[in-house]
């Protein structure tokens, strides 16, 4: 099926799919799903200005239906949410207005692509290395006498957050829901930029970098954060979703397509975390980033779009 907005042919079948898919990995993994999505439709042949936007409108709709789903399973830290809105939107537009100048510049898929690529393995190489640390570590802990398993989102690299928690830059606040005591509200601010940034830029909530950095970063425990970042991808989705549109970027029709399977997939994908450990479900995470950049290099090589 031809769509004369991204001027692209693709088949509704192979995105109801890819939807559904989509939204099992982005209600269990709290992330929308764009390190998958974002690169199947530059696979599949659609450029990468496109891309970016459409990715962007599809993941609002399932992000809806799997943040319900957390919050009713007590997953959503609504302060942090909240404060992280700020940082999200700055990020968004940097990014937008970063996708707007390669456009002018004729060489967006390249280097959309190659940086795309560069942080999709980045990410899949350091959480495989954390989790797989951590899970190690909580194994020797329970094999030592008197021993016991302690919290189960205790990871390998704890010490991190601890120290940005440490860091008392005014103003600060308190996170009880995800049991922090204090962390500056700056803190909060920058890992928000960072994802709104990649968000705009590369499509998606950019969950594959929000989700990781609030759980080694802040520390927050994995499950909250899942059902924080989806809530949050419903902000920086949606920002960037009207944002692009309003530069021609979105093709709403295959956005609507892919959305009718990313409903069904997302309350599947939510319902699954209570089954997995935190560490576990980073574990299974690691490979899925690494997948999305494969698919890229081959949208690169195979240079078929238009």
């Amino acid at each position: 099926m031809f769509f004369p907005i991204a001027h692209t042919y693709l088949s509704p079948p192979l995105l109801v799919a890819l939807g559904f898919v989509i939204g099992i990995f982005g209600g269990f993994f709290g992330v929308g799903g764009s390190f998958l999505a974002g690169p199947a439709l530059f696979a599949l042949g659609m450029p990468f200005n496109f891309v970016v936007g459409t990715d962007l409108a599809h993941i609002v709709g399932k992000s809806i239906v799997a943040a319900r789903r957390h919050r009713a399973l007590g997953n959503i830290d609504l302060r942090l949410a909240l404060v992280m809105v700020v940082g999200t939107i700055l990020g968004s537009e940097v990014g937008v207005q970063a996708i707007e100048e390669l456009k002018r510049r004729a060489n967006i898929n390249q280097v959309v692509g190659a940086v795309t690529i560069i942080v999709l393995t980045t990410m899949a190489g350091f959480v495989a290395w954390e989790s797989w640390a951590t899970i190690s570590q909580q194994k020797k802990r329970i094999k030592m006498p008197g021993a016991s398993q302690g919290k189960e989102d205790a990871f390998a690299f704890d010490h991190i957050a601890k120290a940005v928690q440490k860091v008392k830059l005014a103003p600060v606040l308190s996170l009880p829901h995800s049991g922090i005591e204090s962390v500056s509200l700056w803190a909060i601010v920058a890992v928000a930029f960072v994802g709104g940034l990649f968000s705009g830029f590369l499509g998606g909530g950019a969950g594959y970098i929000r989700m990781p950095s609030m759980v080694y970063l802040l520390g927050i425990p994995t499950h909250v954060a899942i059902g924080t970042d989806l809530f949050e991808i419903i902000i920086s989705a949606g920002y960037g979703t009207i944002r692009h549109a309003l530069h021609g970027n979105v093709d709403v029709l295959v956005a609507l397509v892919m959305q009718t399977g990313a409903a069904i997939g997302a309350q599947i994908g939510a319902n699954l975390t209570q089954y997995f450990t935190g560490p576990r479900i980073r574990l299974a995470f690691a490979p899925l980033p690494l997948i999305g950049a494969l698919l890229v290099a081959y949208g690169l090589i195979t240079g078929h779009h238009h």
